[in-house]
């Protein structure tokens, strides 16, 4: 059963089908050439959308869209670039801050890339930048955002490996700032050695008071929602529902830039990205179910238990596996077709659930920008109107800094575990 299910996968995608259909079809096909009741499809696409946690995702891409909306990310961008712009490389430096700061809002690699992006991409290319290297910053910058709370990745690993969502939300802090302090470290290197620009621009005292103002809000919004997680009295479902209400505050009475136009394209726009989302959720679980009754879970974990005993040894081998698979699968297919067959093997063996769930998400988030299916170059490669090969070429420095971050990750725990443990027990 195993083999003809990925079979049927491998050639499905080689063909050229959509990830969603490629699962959805090759365990349909299983299914029903095993002699499995028909309905079993349906119910358990049915129940792989029925979970509470999975509710918080058009949540927060909905209060994305409307915060972006608003133009907080210009608001945001401009502020840092006053705060940060005159050292050297310091534009590239402001592409960084802002993309942490935006990830408090999107939870989404590719939305960091929709908002900043173009913003990010044209202000390097007016200061003399290469434009390679702008598309390769713009790209690494924005594996910050699945990994800082909100996490759209991290709420569906969390759902498929029957892990607390909350506390792998705050599990993401910590090595959200590591991979910050890493990229700006490179960008520092790279500076010095290439003779980086400083910003042209000078602002004035008075002119950087005045746009941490207009910024407040926007500044706040990561705030609340962190601050929603931390007390313990909201989970994440609860904390996206807030936050919309606030992006739609902030967009009508402070900013009074959201537009009915606007509301409606927003609203338009979560729920073709929901839809798209839900439909890899359901056609993955249809897919993880048709292993779990092969057993391929079992042997898996039989398999890895038996290769070692050691925790980081596996973690490390898991890490192999998930770099390679980030190269050619859709993280969120990825995620629910891996975790639940990964998980339970590493966690009998020792790894922290936490730390396996941010060493999952981020190994998977590298791979959007690794060929040849990585979502973040095309994106990028059509923002920034250049061919996928210089995007591709840009990108390659910045992932010295992503690598380094996952070794660090790995090797130390406590940095996942840590936040979460202090402030939930």
């Amino acid at each position: 059963m195993t083999l003809m299910l990925l079979g049927l996968f491998l050639g499905l995608l080689v063909m050229g089908a959509p990830v969603a259909v490629c699962l959805g079809l090759s365990a349909a096909a299983t299914i029903l050439a095993f002699g499995q009741p028909v309905a079993v499809m349906a119910q358990r696409l049915q129940n792989a959308l029925d979970s509470g946690p999975l509710l918080a995702v058009p949540l927060f891409i909905f209060a994305a869209s409307l915060l972006n909306a608003t133009g907080v990310t210009t608001h945001l961008f401009d502020l840092i670039r006053m705060l940060v712009g005159r050292l050297r490389g310091g534009v590239a430096q402001v592409s960084v801050l802002v993309s942490l700061i935006f990830s408090g809002i999107s939870g989404a690699a590719l939305a960091d890339i929709g908002a900043l992006g173009g913003i990010q991409i044209r202000q390097m290319a007016e200061q003399g930048y290469r434009r390679e290297f702008a598309a390769g910053i713009t790209m690494a910058a924005a594996t910050i955002g699945p990994i800082f709370p909100p996490s759209i990745p991290i709420i569906i690993y969390a759902a498929a490996a029957n892990v607390s969502a909350v506390k792998l939300l705050l599990a993401g802090v910590v090595p959200a700032l590591i991979i910050t302090v890493f990229l700006m470290l490179q960008i520092a290197i790279i500076g010095r050695i290439s003779d980086l620009p400083r910003d042209t621009i000078r602002p004035t005292r008075r002119d950087i008071a005045r746009k941490a103002g207009i910024s407040a809000p926007a500044l706040l919004a990561p705030v609340l929602l962190i601050g929603g997680l931390m007390s313990g009295l909201f989970g994440p479902t609860e904390v996206a529902g807030i936050t919309v209400a606030y992006a739609l505050f902030v967009g009508i009475f402070i900013y009074r830039a959201l537009s009915v136009k606007a509301f409606l394209a927003s609203a338009r726009e979560t729920v073709e990205s929901t839809a798209n989302v839900l439909f890899i959720v359901s056609a993955a679980a249809l897919f993880a179910w048709v292993l779990t009754v092969a057993r391929a879970p079992a042997e898996v974990s039989a398999f890895l238990l038996g290769l070692s005993d050691n925790p980081l040894v596996l973690l490390l081998i898991v890490n192999v596996i998930l770099l390679v698979v980030g190269m050619v699968l859709e993280s969120i297919a990825a995620i629910l077709i891996i975790a639940p067959i990964v998980a339970p093997a590493l966690t009998m063996a020792g790894v922290d659930p936490l730390q396996l769930g941010i060493v999952f998400v981020l190994n998977l988030m590298i791979g959007l920008l690794t060929p040849p299916v990585g979502m973040s170059l095309y994106m990028v490669s059509i923002i920034a109107k250049m061919p996928l090969h210089r995007v591709i070429a840009g990108v390659v420095p910045f992932l010295i800094p992503l690598f380094l971050s996952l070794l660090v990750v790995t090797l130390f725990p406590g940095l996942s575990t840590w936040l979460p443990n202090l402030l939930i027990k």
